[in-house]
C-alpha cells in the first residue's frame, strides 16, 4: 500500500518529560553528588540531563543520518480525528514514524485508528487513549 503524505502538525503545548529509572554504582553516584555540592550542577537530574545532550550531540551527525535515511518526523506529530478521518476517506493508510512524539488527539476511535494507520514506529513517546493503543499494539513496530 503506497505511503500516505505527512499530516499537518498542529501546534500543542510543551509535552511532560518522560520518566526514566538508572542504575548507577556507589562511586559514580558519589561523584555525581560530589559534582552537585560543588556547585557544577543543579541537582543529580540536571548531571544527568547535560550528560545525555552531551552524547546526543556528539552523536548529532549519526541522528540525522538515520532519521533522514527511516523518513521519520522529527519532533511532535499529532493526529486529529478529522485528520484521521480525511486519511481514512482518501483510502489510503498512515505509515507513521516519528522520533519524538505520536500524539492522537482522545476523541479517535480504537476502529478509525484501525482504518488510517496502517503501521505505527515511535522512538520516543505515543500519548493515545489506551483502547487506541491497544488497536494499533499488532501495528506498532
Amino acid at each position: 500500500m503506497p505511503k500516505a503524505s505527512r499530516t499537518s502538525l498542529v501546534a500543542s503545548p510543551k509535552p511532560a518529560d518522560e520518566k526514566i529509572t538508572i542504575n548507577l554504582g556507589c562511586v559514580d553516584l558519589g561523584q555525581v553528588d560530589l559534582l552537585v555540592q560543588e556547585g557544577f550542577y543543579a541537582n543529580r537530574t540536571d548531571l544527568i540531563r547535560t550528560a545525555i545532550r552531551n552524547q546526543l550531540s556528539a552523536h548529532g551527525d549519526a541522528l540525522r543520518q538515520a532519521v533522514s535515511r527511516k523518513t521519520l518526523t522529527l519532533g511532535i506529530q499529532h493526529f486529529s480525528k478529522s485528520d484521521l478521518e480525511a486519511v481514512r476517506k482518501s483510502g489510503v493508510k498512515l505509515q507513521v514514524r516519528v522520533l519524538g512524539l505520536a500524539s492522537i488527539a482522545p476523541d479517535v476511535t480504537p476502529a478509525l485508528a484501525l482504518a488510517s494507520i496502517e503501521s505505527i514506529t515511535v522512538l520516543g513517546t505515543l500519548h493515545a487513549s489506551p483502547s487506541v493503543k491497544a488497536a494499533l499494539m499488532k501495528r506498532t513496530r
